[in-house]
């Protein structure tokens, strides 16, 4: 979804003259439910390699 809102913002930003409130308020709502997932996953993948990394310096919860 990010990928996507990246590229219909980069189009909006070339058109200037045909861009309307209405259009960058949903871009907008939609970019920020979008950073949203981002930060979760990476939030969920750190905490993982966190326990990964502790278990193979065997100083995690199963070592």
């Amino acid at each position: 979804m990010a990928a996507g809102l990246l590229a219909r913002l980069a189009g909006m930003l070339h058109d200037e003259e045909h861009v309307t409130a209405v259009q960058l308020r949903y871009l907008l709502a939609r970019r920020g439910e979008a950073l949203t997932d981002v930060c979760r996953i990476a939030e969920s993948r750190g905490a993982r390699l966190r326990v990964y990394t502790d278990f193979n310096a065997g100083t995690g919860p199963r070592s």
